[in-house]
């Protein structure tokens, strides 16, 4: 069975896609860009505030399907520069205890030119 998660803790979806989707035991997080779900707009400050932002909305499309951070098991990064890698590491490591398993790729463009997204799958069993 699949449900869609949606939450105002998290931007709404920029176009034909939900959230999340869970499904079963899994729940599997859209790619979320830095935007501040208040605003509607990309966060300001570099790097690091823009990845702070993504991973609270993911954070936040995790709490609304009754789970936490510490059940991910796996994310992806999509990097725009990978020479920002070092620091975006630094704010990714404060957000997980349990590290999950990752992948981080440089990429040409992000929509609305953002300079990350990350997306994650969560275990919710």
């Amino acid at each position: 069975m699949k449900s869609i998660i949606s939450t105002k803790d998290a931007p709404s979806a920029i176009g034909p896609y939900s959230q999340g989707i869970q499904v079963g035991s899994f729940l599997f997080v859209s790619g979320q860009l830095p935007i501040d779900p208040a605003s509607g707009q990309i966060v300001e400050g570099g790097i690091k505030s823009q990845v702070n932002q993504c991973l609270k909305n993911v954070q936040g499309i995790i709490e609304a399907a009754g789970s936490g951070l510490e059940n991910v098991v796996k994310t992806t990064v999509f990097l725009k520069d990978m020479n920002e890698f070092t620091q975006m590491n630094e704010v990714y490591g404060q957000f997980f205890s349990d590290y999950p398993s990752r992948s981080a790729v440089e990429v040409s463009r992000l929509p609305k030119d953002a300079q990350v997204e990350v997306e994650a799958i969560v275990y919710l069993g």
